[in-house]
């Protein structure tokens, strides 16, 4: 067997082979299913003419993408070989492996690729907001030990308890009698 040659410049690979992707629109005098070089990366999954090519035909962000065994792609022996890569408001994509290991293999590749950028992402985001939401407190407590201390400074005796008003009315005295 063969030993493919990683394709440069593509990131860490996952997974490489030859897959038949299906086209996006089929013309009458060409097979809808094409054999292509697949390359799963840590961010992309991207696909070639064949193994040598230097340019892939397409390429796209894997992120947010489902992938999913799918036996109704096709009618024929090799349905229990096919799966879909899916995204809502994305083009889906689908292809048939070699055999039906393959298949389940590409799909648990894709699948656990998924789990674990979402599990990269997640408890970062978490973290941010804790620390931002840390900081807003810190700057609270910080405005308001401010506003503390300068009206603590424009009073003449910071000792007596703050009001709304800071002249005391005494007995026997209207304000603004002068």
């Amino acid at each position: 067997e063969e030993i493919p040659r990683p394709i440069q410049n593509s990131g860490n690979i996952l997974k490489q082979g030859y897959l038949e992707k299906r086209s996006r629109e089929p013309s009458f005098f060409s097979s809808e299913w094409h054999k292509r070089w697949c390359v799963l990366t840590q961010q992309n999954f991207l696909y070639y003419a064949n193994e040598k090519s230097k340019q892939p035909k397409g390429s796209f962000p894997i992120e947010r993408y489902q992938a999913r065994l799918d036996s109704q792609l096709r009618k024929d022996s090799r349905k229990k070989c096919c799966f879909r890569l899916f995204c809502p408001g994305k083009r889906s994509y689908e292809f048939t492996a070699p055999s039906p290991a393959e298949a389940q293999d590409w799909v648990e590749q894709i699948q656990f690729l998924l789990r674990d950028l979402s599990s990269l992402t997640i408890p970062c985001d978490e973290e941010e907001e804790e620390e931002e939401e840390e900081e807003e407190e810190l700057s609270k407590d910080r405005d308001s030990s401010d506003s503390m201390n300068n009206s603590q400074n424009s009073t003449l005796n910071p000792e007596e308890p703050q009001g709304d008003d800071i002249y005391e009315v005494l007995p026997g005295e209207l304000p603004n009698s002068q």
